[in-house]
């Protein structure tokens, strides 16, 4: 019985550290993502077109943002097509590259 429950509390410990280790961005890695986003946003997540939608943000913001636009929380049509094609490391990434942008 205990060396069940030690396994089980092993493999937690496991998931929880693959969790964090993914929730880690590469800035790198998300500079090449965002080839798309600059369309809209231009090249340095600083806006582009009449009405320049900034993303260059702290990573908590930028991956909030992303995270209700894929839910619906959030409206705007392009942004939730767009997110919902977006995994957990791909929005991690992006939001590490905006990031390094922001200042």
């Amino acid at each position: 019985m205990k060396s069940k429950m030690y396994l089980a509390a092993a493999a937690g410990l496991l998931i929880a550290a693959s969790s964090a280790a993914l929730a880690a961005g590469n800035a790198a890695d998300g500079k090449t993502k965002a080839a798309q986003c600059a369309t809209c946003h231009g090249p340095d997540g600083k806006g582009g077109g009449p009405n320049p939608p900034v993303i260059a943000l702290d990573a908590a913001k930028f991956t909030a943002a992303l995270n209700d636009y894929k839910s619906g929380k959030r409206k705007h049509p392009m942004m939730e097509m767009m997110a919902k094609k977006l995994s957990d490391q791909d929005m991690a990434d992006l939001a590490a590259h905006y990031a390094a942008l922001k200042k």
